[in-house]
Formats: C-alpha cells, structure tokens, sequence
C-alpha cells in the first residue's frame, strides 16, 4: 500500500480524484478503516518515512501491575522515545492513555533502553534523549477538545487524523503538534536559543545562530525544538532542520529538501547525501552572514513543507 501526508491542521478531509491508467478520472471517497489493527500495521510498516522513528515494538506488555500494551514504540531521529496510540475512529480517550503510557515509560527507562539496545544496537541504546519523550495519536478524527486538551500538557504530542483512500493509499494529515514546552518556556525561548558560540567568533556567530533560530520557529506553530549536544533540531512530525554550533566562519544547517530539486551554489549549499554529519538531512546549507539566512528562508521554506 502506498502512504501520503499532507501537513495541514484542521478541516475535514475531502473527496480525492485519482488518474487512472486510461486515461479517465476515478472518484475516491476517504474511509475510516475496517479495523483499528489495519492502521496500526501500516504506520509500523512505514513508520520512519511517516515520522522519522524507528520501529521498536508492537503491542508492548507494561506488565501484570499496570496490566496494558502500548500500540507501538519507536525512537525518533533524535534518539526521543516515542509512543505511538492508534484508534480507529474519534475516541477522546487515546490522549489520556497515550499520556499514561507515556508515564510509564518515563518509570522505566532501564527496560525502554534495553528494548532500543535489542533491537538497534549498544550505541543507539547509550544517548537515549529523555528530556523530549513523545507521543503520537493517530485516530479517525479528533475534536476541539482534544486540540485544546493536548495543548494544555507538558508534553510532546502530535494528533494526526488518517484516511484510507480506495485500497492502495493511506492519507495522513496533523491536527494538532505541540512541543511541550510551556507558555513560560516558549516567551524566554528567544534568549535561549543561542548556540554555543566559537570562542574568538562568538559574536556575530551567535547572532546568526539567534537569527535561523527565529526563523526557523516562525516557519509554522507545530515547530517545536530539541537540544542534542551536537546540533539543534526543528521538527514537525519529522526533522526538517539541524544547525550545528557555530564553526570559526560559518554556520552549518542540514535541511531535509531535496539536493536534486535546487540547484546548489559552491560555498552556500552542497549535496552531503551518504556523507556523515551531525543531525539529518541530505542538504548542507552554509551561512557566514545575515544576508545568506535571507537567501536560505526559501530552502527553510521548502524543508518545512516536505518535514
């Protein structure tokens, strides 16, 4: 089966018409699955091309105590443990489960990172990031409330609404992503966002680091930021932006737009597909002034909508 996103909040999701191969146009009305369980084994299967996490289990047992199973876990790009609660149609109870798991998780880190170790090896298990655990509900629709509710929290949540159009494609569409942070965090962020600066060039550097910061969180509301020790990084429901600390003359950001699709310039952007880096994305962009942040809003602009 195929899979789709959009990135648009709110608003129903309506009639798509298809091409056929003849030529001739084909009406496809979007549908709730037949079954919670048909969802929940696509995203599994499309997990990180969804959302940039790595499938880690199905149906985890929280043992005979707290007596549940978490739908799916997973580890996102950042190495945040993510949960992830399917429901197939509008259930006001999958944030609240969601949140409670989310808790148990956070109880017992020693099990989650021998899980991550399992499956993804001893140096992914080792730098698991636990100051931005994340929770994802996917369900058939959800209300006002719940927008509101998740909003309210201290926690990393995203709300995605599904469709199934015919039998070969799966539409996903966020309603509502907050980051966590609350309303006092998010009026002092701007002071906080500064990188390290490189010693005897921290200055202009470090305001160029504050200037993609603002950029880089005005893009859309749904923008939250995470702290790794070797890059920030912006994200939606996946990564689209990564700025390393400052270097001696210049600022690095790594960009999830397509390389092929701009047309690269020698000294401002270069193609670092299969090269390693720190963060993500395929798309190296250097700035040494303001003037190139100006010219890099565009690919900010581009990354966010394919993020």
């Amino acid at each position: 089966m195929s899979v789709g996103h959009t990135g648009c909040t709110g608003g129903a999701v309506s009639d798509l018409k298809l091409y056929n191969t003849n030529g001739g146009v084909t009406d496809v009305a979007p549908r709730l699955a037949d079954a919670e369980a048909d969802v929940q084994s696509i995203v599994e299967g499309n997990m990180e091309k969804l959302f940039g996490v790595r499938f880690l289990a199905s149906e985890y047992s929280t043992g005979p105590v707290h007596g549940g199973r978490i739908d799916s876990l997973g580890l996102d790009e950042n190495g945040a443990p993510v949960v992830v609660e399917y429901k197939r149609g509008v259930d006001s109870g999958v944030i609240n489960q969601g949140l409670f798991y989310l808790g148990w998780l956070m109880d017992h880190r020693a099990e989650f990172q021998h899980l991550v170790r399992d499956r993804l090896g001893a140096t992914t298990a080792a730098p698991v990031l636990w100051s931005a655990p994340r929770l994802i509900c996917v369900a058939g629709d959800f209300t006002r409330y719940d927008v509101h509710a998740v909003r309210e929290h201290r926690r990393s949540i995203d709300l995605v609404r599904y469709r199934f159009f015919g039998q070969d494609l799966l539409g996903l569409e966020t309603v509502a992503s907050v980051s966590g942070r609350t309303s006092a965090a998010g009026r002092v962020r701007r002071r906080a966002a500064v990188l390290p600066p490189v010693r005897g060039h921290g200055g202009a550097l470090a305001e160029l680091a504050e200037a993609v910061d603002e950029v880089l969180l005005s893009l859309g509301d749904g923008v939250s930021r995470v702290q790794r020790k070797q890059y920030r990084a912006y994200q939606r429901l996946r990564n689209f932006a990564c700025v390393c600390p400052p270097q001696k003359t210049k600022l690095l950001v790594y960009l999830k737009a397509d390389p092929r699709e701009v047309d690269l310039i020698p000294g401002f952007t270069r193609d670092v597909t299969g090269l390693g880096h720190h963060g993500t994305g395929d798309l190296e962009v250097q700035l040494r002034s303001e003037r190139d942040v100006e010219r890099a809003v565009s690919l900010f602009r581009v990354s966010y909508a394919a993020g």
